[in-house]
Order: structure tokens, then C-alpha cells, then sequence
């Protein structure tokens, strides 16, 4: 069965996991440049969740702001009833995109790695991913698309980065499945892999170590470190119809790191 959406870019709706800072932040801005209203998920920041509100607001377009901790799975239920209210708020039942782009970070030897880490890991990375995704499939239009958001530590391997590039490395497994699951609804889900980006991510530590921002620009073949707005826009474009038969890939945004 072949779905082509007769929904217009203005009427279309994303959710967006971890989307008051980074790159969640940066992909809900450049969706509302196209037109495509958000609702996004934060896990405490309130004030930070309601500036990109407002400034979505400030370039004509809607976002709703809906607490979520992904690594808490029995809140899924009441959350999955906050996003149907959501969407009546939005004079809809149903919406079209889903990023799954929430995320921890995690640096610690295979040797010196707990088992504590390494559930806090997968309860956020893989369970959260799973399972979200399950509870909002009923939600998703058919037609509609699905980017789950890994890491460029799937393929560069970094000491120290191993539980997290594992865990990574099972969303893109789950990525394929999904895409393969879902095509019978004609839902393409792909994975996006960004390389080291300048956040506040592992406490800002490309953004505000001169070294290692040095370091990173030295192995990218572009010659510098990643911004935000390097990986926002990208997965808005993989959303977009004009990528409508890009299905069950892994599209590493990474500047060419380590080629």
C-alpha cells in the first residue's frame, strides 16, 4: 500500500524527545521554518523548554512543551494521554513525525563501567526508544516518518565510549526492524548519527574545551567542530517529503570525522 500524505506542511505535526536544548532545540526550529508544528518532550527545565516555546511563537509557528523523563516507562501511558490532548489543542488526532532524539551521555572504561551506568544507559537509550515509540505508534499517521537520533560513536571508536556506543549501536539495529515493521503502514524510519557537536552535552565539553574542539576539527575533514544548526536542519530535510524514500538508513552528519 502505497500513502502519500494530503496533509499540507502546515497542518503536519512533530513530537520531538529532549527538544528544549541542542539538538533537539535546533531540529523543532527548523521544523517550524518549514511550517510543521512540535510538540517536545523536557525532563526538568521548564524555563528552558518555554523559551524555545516563545521562540518558535516568534517566527510564526506552535510548539507544546510536555514533561518527560524517557527512562521512566510506566509514565508512558499518561504521557501518550497528554499528547492526544495536545493534539486536540492542536485541532488534531493524529501526528506525522516522530524524533526520537532525548539522550545521556556516558564516559567510563569497559573496566570501570557499573551495572548501574549501564542500566541508566539502556532505560534511556534503547528501553525508552522502544517503547515510546511503541505507545505513540496508534497516534502516528500512516505515510509518516520516524528518526531515531544515535551517534558517530557507533563507527569512531573512542575509549571510554563503549556501553554508550553499544546502546547507540542497538537503536540502529532497532532502526532497521522498525523500518521493515512499519512498512506496511508505509512509515520510513531512519537514523540519524551526528559526530561531536558543540552542546551542553557531556557537560559542554566540545563546546568549551579549546583542545578537544581543536582535536575534533583536526580528524573532520571540513576542519571543525559540529554546531547544532548542522544537525536540526538535516533531520527536518529527512522529514520532509523531498526524502520520502530514504527508508532504513543510518546518515552519519558528522562533517566526516575519521574518514
Amino acid at each position: 500500500m502505497t500513502v502519500i500524505s494530503d496533509v499540507t506542511p502546515s497542518e503536519k505535526i512533530a513530537i520531538v524527545t529532549g527538544g528544549n536544548r541542542g539538538l533537539g532545540r535546533s531540529t523543532i526550529l527548523a521544523l517550524a521554518k518549514d511550517g510543521v508544528r512540535t510538540i517536545f518532550t523536557y525532563r526538568v527545565n521548564r524555563a528552558e523548554a518555554d523559551r524555545v516555546v516563545d521562540e518558535v511563537a516568534e517566527r510564526g509557528g506552535r510548539s507544546i512543551a510536555l514533561p518527560l523523563d524517557t527512562s521512566d516507562i510506566a509514565k508512558f501511558d499518561a504521557f501518550a494521554q497528554s499528547v492526544g490532548e495536545a493534539l486536540s489543542e492542536l485541532g488534531a488526532d493524529r501526528f506525522d513525525y516522530l524524533v526520537n532524539n532525548a539522550g545521556t551521555s556516558h564516559h567510563n572504561s569497559i573496566e570501570q563501567t557499573t551495572e548501574e551506568e549501564l542500566d541508566a544507559l539502556y532505560h534511556v537509550h534503547f528501553k525508552g526508544v522502544f517503547f515510546l515509540t511503541q505507545k505513540l505508534l496508534p497516534l502516528i499517521r500512516d505515510g509518516g516518518r520516524i528518526v531515531n537520533v544515535s551517534s558517530g560513536l557507533t563507527r569512531i571508536i573512542v575509549p571510554g565510549s563503549a556501553a554508550y556506543g553499544a546502546m547507540k549501536g542497538a537503536v540502529e539495529v532497532l532502526t532497521r526492524y522498525m523500518a521493515k515493521e512499519l512498512g506496511p503502514r508505509s512509515i520510513a524510519v531512519n537514523v540519524v548519527a551526528p559526530g561531536a557537536i558543540a552542546t551542553d552535552f557531556s557537560g559542554g565539553m566540545v563546546r568549551d574545551d579549546p583542545d578537544l574542539a581543536r582535536r575534533v576539527a583536526e580528524m573532520t575533514a571540513l576542519g571543525r567542530v559540529g554546531q547544532p544548526d548542522d544537525i536540526g536542519p538535516m533531520v527536518a530535510s529527512l522529514l520532509s517529503e523531498a526524502n520520502r524514500w530514504v527508508n532504513a538508513q543510518r546518515i552519519e552528519v558528522s562533517g566526516g570525522m575519521s574518514i
